[in-house]
């Protein structure tokens, strides 16, 4: 029986795992979490200590297909200035709240398109910003830039704010697919971006580009990601594409018959992996790649990457604060995300209170889970002796706990005293190992799938 007959007998072709961005996973938060809760992790904050900063911009000029991000479009500056004014309140909220001397180890700006922000609200942010909470020595500033809405004016405005890392999404450059997906974004265009970018002295690039998009081949994924290996990103996130139309609207415009099937899915992943290892990129967890002198590798290899929101990070901050509708928080005693609302998170801020309107209080045996998790996506590897260091586990539970898992994924997941590994050949699995370490039930119609 051969890998790929292996593979569909485990049930990686027709699975639906959650992607593990945290855990519990966002479709568990629930109410019992609110804005007095929020503030209250914010003051436990050591003083001096160092924080990382989401600040969630929702609107974009125009809705791409593909994407299920909590978006709205917006012809017009008018709204866009009102939320930036509300994130400034929210930001004069967090200020009081956290304790003397805590900065920034990350600020990322994301979306939608923070880039559509007018320079003047650009230039207002992000002095608000630094007068909540000022960036540490060494820290990092990032922003998604999209090429399609961006000028000198605003690239100045964010340089001179502070940016030294950009991210670009990419998705694909074949002209039919960003027909298909809503997406119209040329290689030229991306070209000169990234050009303008570097220019301004930002070296550090990263990308995003997607595989499992309709009419997308080997030979189609081949020539995208080739162009995007000829501007030559510090990292990039291959994500497979999540076709979820009954959670995304605009995503029913997409036509379902014209995406690849979960087999070839796979192939077009293995194209693209290929190429960037190649070309000399690390691979970083199950789907980023990064230079050799990038922060990711370096974390990799030295056992501190980490999983977030936003994917795998070097970022070591035990604290990460969201801003924004919709945005999430992750504290050492939970998580807690805004009102999805624009309109009801600027009324709560406008009130004087965080919006916070769910989140999970972590409890019983949800750290251990969430480490073994996080270890499996990030290392594909568990270590038992840092669970019994860490979370006073017993060899004997650890045993229970992982031998029937092991025995379920066979040769695809090795079982031994010091813990467990994915060799090469189950990383595929990844994900769906993962999942059986979660405690919670899963609605699988909630999650994309498993490759």
């Amino acid at each position: 029986m051969n890998t790929e007959s292996q593979l569909a007998r485990l049930g990686l072709f027709d699975a639906r795992v959650p992607r593990y961005t945290s855990y519990p996973t966002a479709p568990q938060f629930a109410g019992g979490v609110d804005g007095a809760d929020f503030a209250g992790w914010l003051h436990a904050i050591e003083p001096s200590s160092r924080i990382s900063l989401y600040i969630h911009v929702p609107f974009c000029r125009r809705l791409c297909w593909f994407c299920a991000c909590r978006t709205q479009g917006t012809s017009t500056d008018t709204p866009v200035i009102a939320y930036v004014e509300n994130l400034k309140a929210e930001l004069k909220l967090l200020k009081k709240a956290l304790p003397e001397g805590v900065t920034l180890s990350r600020l990322h700006w994301g979306g939608g398109t923070p880039t559509l922000l007018p320079v003047a609200q650009m230039r207002d942010l992000a002095a608000a910003i630094f007068d909540a909470v000022p960036l540490g020595e060494g820290a990092e500033f990032s922003v998604e830039i999209d090429p399609n809405e961006i000028d000198d004016a605003r690239l100045d405005a964010l340089t001179e704010a502070g940016m030294n890392r950009a991210s670009i999404g990419v998705q694909d450059f074949d002209a039919e697919i960003q027909k298909t997906i809503g997406r119209d974004q040329s290689y030229e265009i991306t070209r000169a971006a990234v050009e303008a970018i570097r220019a301004r002295g930002v070296h550090s690039l990263n990308a995003d580009i997607l595989y499992g998009l309709p009419h997308q081949t080997k030979a189609r994924a081949a020539e995208s990601v080739q162009k995007l290996l000829s501007l030559a990103p510090d990292r990039v996130a291959l994500y497979g594409y999540a076709h979820v139309p009954w959670m995304a609207r605009r995503q029913q415009l997409i036509p379902s018959d014209a995406l690849p099937r979960p087999e070839e899915r796979l192939e077009l992943y293995e194209t693209a992996r290929r190429l960037f290892v190649w070309d000399g990129y690390h691979e970083i967890g199950i789907d980023h790649f990064s230079r050799p002198d990038d922060g990711l590798a370096i974390a990799a290899q030295n056992g501190t990457l980490r999983r977030n929101f936003q994917g795998y990070t070097d970022d070591t901050a035990t604290v990460l604060v969201g801003l924004g509708a919709s945005s999430i928080s992750r504290f050492p005693q939970g998580y807690a995300q805004m009102n999805p609302s624009t309109s009801g998170w600027a009324k709560a801020v406008q009130s004087g209170t965080f919006a916070i309107t769910r989140g999970h209080a972590f409890k019983g045996d949800d750290l251990l889970r969430g480490r073994i998790i996080e270890s499996l996506m990030c290392n594909f590897a568990v270590n038992n002796a840092e669970l019994i260091r860490d979370f006073g586990a017993t060899p004997a539970a650890l045993h229970s706990l992982f031998a029937p898992v092991a025995a379920k994924f066979g040769a695809f997941l090795r079982h031994d005293a010091q813990g467990l590994t994915i060799p090469p050949e189950g990383r595929p699995l990844t994900r769906m190992i993962a999942a059986t370490f979660d405690g919670y039930a899963m609605a699988k119609s909630g999650h994309s799938s498993a490759i």
